[in-house]
């Protein structure tokens, strides 16, 4: 028989979590699901380790539900790191391929950001979770065997760059995307770069909004146990 707690939230509720650095998407739902004490949890749509930000998660009936929140657009802030690369296009490895910035400028950067802007082709980027032959390819690509990824149709509404400093011998770059779901921003960071002739890769992201739902509305994983907790001991 299940408590009211559970009754709750197997009747369905949507949590929205200000995801922390370095955990992963699934160590969220972990956490909620065993504070709540039901199976069904669920996210809609994953943020990499290395990105922050809002996470929605939905509860017992309302993960059929998931898809629908998947589909919206979304919001992103951060920073790109011009003058390098890097082989996960992120954080994840270690910059190489530096080059020259001495020909970027803050009007350069926002010209090229305006060619990824609306209805483009984008390529995944290799360490990715896309499938290939049932696998993800970020196993094949650290495995070092052949990737082949199929290029995507996506839709950037908006590219801004809204500040342009230089780091010892790149250039950091913060941004303001808004673009439709499956857009990788990873890959926006290196096809800018790549665009420019100096290389990039991405250094930060947040998730500030899905559709409607703002991160401002968002609790910490924190908060939220604390505030299931106080459910707990009404409920008692």
């Amino acid at each position: 028989m299940l408590t009211p707690l559970q009754d709750f939230f197997s009747e369905g509720q949507v949590l929205l979590i200000d995801k922390p650095l370095e955990w992963t998407s699934h160590d969220v739902v972990a956490k909620i699901r065993n504070a709540i004490k039901i199976k069904k949890v669920g996210h809609a749509g994953t943020l990499d380790p290395l990105a922050t930000g809002l996470l929605i998660l939905c509860t017992g009936k309302f993960t059929k539900r998931i898809n629908e929140y998947m589909a919206q657009e979304k919001e992103y802030t951060g920073t790109i790191t011009l003058g390098a690369e890097t082989p996960t296009y992120d954080l994840e490895s270690v910059p190489e391929n530096f080059k020259s910035i001495d020909h970027i400028t803050l009007n350069v950067i926002k010209d090229a950001a305006l060619h990824f802007t609306g209805e483009i082709s984008q390529l995944p980027p290799k360490h990715s979770a896309v499938k290939q032959k049932g696998k993800p390819v970020y196993l094949l690509a650290r495995a070092g065997k052949e990737v082949v990824l199929e290029p995507r149709q996506i839709h950037i509404k908006h590219f801004d760059i809204l500040s342009c400093e230089p780091v010892q011998n790149t250039l950091l770059i913060s941004f303001r995307v808004v673009c439709s779901t499956g857009t990788y921003i990873r890959s926006l960071a290196h096809d800018i770069g790549q665009h420019l002739g100096c290389g990039g890769y991405l250094s930060s992201l947040r998730r500030t909004k899905i559709g409607e739902y703002h991160v401002e509305k968002a609790r910490s994983v924190e908060e939220t146990i604390s505030w299931i907790r106080e459910m707990i001991k009404k409920d008692n």
